[in-house]
């Protein structure tokens, strides 16, 4: 077969680790070449009728040939997703401290809400009448989303966090052209140095200038800083409270206070909810408009699990901007408000999505959320929060915190621990891989150098945390005692050995070809 696959390349990507074996499978290990590389042609999994005579519709673009998709026997489907599934790391497996990512558990009762049938066959097409309990459901979403944050009003509709901070920064653009008669001469957004990417990233999107203010020693807002950058060209300031650092900023409602005597509007991010959920109300604190991860806060699959969703709670000063739709209840039940002309004395921006959100995300977030009750979510927090002190206070005789003091819903490590070891940062966290671990998030924030943040959630269990912790130690003392040739070398049980992750960032391969034999290459 002219794409078939050297079996010896799983061995050699092996480390020495391993025992080298004829076919690369490594005892339970198992080699697995793409899905293209195992092409078995004439294999089927299912078996379709003839369609018969027919008219085509798709007119000049319908296909003219073979599209290039394997062939392959249901057997073979099965044993090829089993054995990649088997190569991914998954907070199933165990203790994901992805810093910034709330790794946590997803509960299975959720999982059981969102496959009973009437959400799970709903159709985003079907009258209104047939679909009132899935728009009693978001209306429930809604609910409860308000009260924790002690917003008025909600946007449902955005995909997640990134759309969201869309979502939101086109409400105060919206906003600042409603006031000034006419686009809005403001034109710059602050953005603290240690802000999530998306952020300035989403403020040059809807057309605005970003400038970039400094964190203090503390590891926040520098507030002097942020005072001096004000005037009257100021849209408004994007804050992530708690901050990428696992702090939480204290001087919100003094900044709140200062960006709307500016005229300007006070976003924050919410991607870090989970860290005072049921203890802080971010209306409380100033804020215009925030968006929240469902799939962090409240315990939806995320990431390569599944989409997420990103609500935004809006102030009574952004409220008349919020996208359409949105749901209704009156005297016929509920309805979704769909066009601007139906929104009466709103102004809503536009549309950010073809229908209404991730219904699947609204269920999952509301059965966690009546599962949890006020207290419950109030517990998360606190959970969440004493689980971080405890990873940092056990490490942080061996390792070097980034700041003093006491943090939120994660921990921040510098590499000055690591220093004339010759370990950097990126090799402890390959080293990581070979302990069982995915690393924590390295590198991020910026403003640390080596940065290692590590966020535990409040679902893992102490005995979790011990063995982490124990890890952790352990590959300190490694590295501390000269042996930087085998963090160096790492990994070298995993099913690929180290690889270029800034070549492959910048220069990826997203195409497969199959390879030509040498006697056709020839040709």
């Amino acid at each position: 077969m002219s794409h078939s696959r050297d079996l010896s390349r799983g061995a050699a990507a092996v480390g020495s680790a391993t025992t080298d074996t004829v076919h690369g499978h490594q005892g339970l290990l198992l080699e697995e070449p793409l899905l293209f590389e195992i092409d078995n042609p004439g294999a089927i999994g299912v078996d379709l009728p003839d369609p018969g005579d027919f008219t085509p519709r798709l007119g000049g673009v319908a296909r003219q040939g073979e599209i290039g998709l394997p062939s392959v026997s249901e057997p073979e489907v099965v044993r090829h997703f089993t054995r990649l599934s088997q190569k991914n790391y998954a907070i199933d497996m165990g203790t994901y401290p992805l810093g910034s990512c709330t790794m946590k558990h997803n509960p299975r009762l959720n999982e059981k809400m969102v496959r009973l049938p009437g959400f799970a066959n709903a159709h985003p097409m079907q009258p209104d009448s047939t679909v009132q309990g899935a728009f009693e459901l978001i209306d429930g979403v809604a609910h409860w989303l308000k009260e924790l944050t002690g917003m008025p009003a909600i946007a449902m509709s955005p995909a997640a966090g990134a759309h969201g901070e869309l979502c939101g920064v086109m409400a105060i653009r919206a906003a600042l052209d409603d006031r000034e008669g006419g686009p809005t001469t403001r034109r710059r957004i602050l953005v603290p140095d240690s802000a999530h990417g998306t952020n300035p990233a989403t403020a040059a999107v809807c057309g605005f200038s970003v400038d970039a203010i400094p964190s203090d020693a503390r590891g926040r807002v520098d507030v002097k800083a942020f005072a001096d950058k004000l005037d009257d060209d100021v849209a408004g300031i994007m804050i992530t409270n708690p901050n990428t650092c696992g702090l939480f900023e204290p001087d919100m409602i003094e900044i709140a206070e200062l960006i709307h005597d500016a005229g300007g509007y006070f976003y924050c991010d919410g991607a870090n909810f989970n860290a005072i959920v049921g203890r802080v109300r971010p209306g409380d604190l100033g804020i215009d408009c925030m968006h929240i991860n469902l799939h962090k806060t409240f315990s939806t699959p995320h990431g390569g699990g599944g989409p997420g969703a990103g609500p935004v709670v809006l102030s009574d000063a952004l409220a008349p901007f919020a996208p359409v739709p949105w749901v209704v209840h009156g005297e016929d039940g509920f309805s979704l408000v769909e066009h601007a002309d139906d929104a009466g004395d709103a102004k809503p921006f536009g549309r950010l999505k073809g229908f209404h959100g991730q219904m699947g995300m609204f269920v999952r977030a509301y059965a966690y959320m009546l599962s949890h009750g006020r207290d419950g979510l109030r517990q998360v927090a606190n959970d969440a929060v004493l689980n971080a002190n405890y990873v940092v206070s056990c490490l942080s005789d061996v390792m070097t915190p980034a700041f003093d003091g006491p943090c939120m819903h994660e921990c921040l490590f510098d590499d000055r621990f690591l220093k004339d070891t010759g370990v950097s940062t990126l090799d402890f966290a390959k080293a990581m891989l070979d302990e069982g671990y995915h690393p924590m998030t390295m590198y991020f924030p910026l403003v640390v150098h080596g940065a290692m943040l590590i966020e535990p959630t409040e679902t893992e269990s102490k005995r979790g945390l011990d063995e982490f912790i124990a890890v952790m130690r352990a590959l300190v003392d490694r590295a501390r005692a000269g042996d930087s040739d085998a963090f160096v070398a790492a990994p070298t049980m995993t099913p690929r050995r180290r690889l270029d992750e800034t070549a492959a960032a910048r220069q990826p391969i997203l195409r497969w070809s199959p390879e030509v034999p040498t006697a056709e290459a020839a040709e």
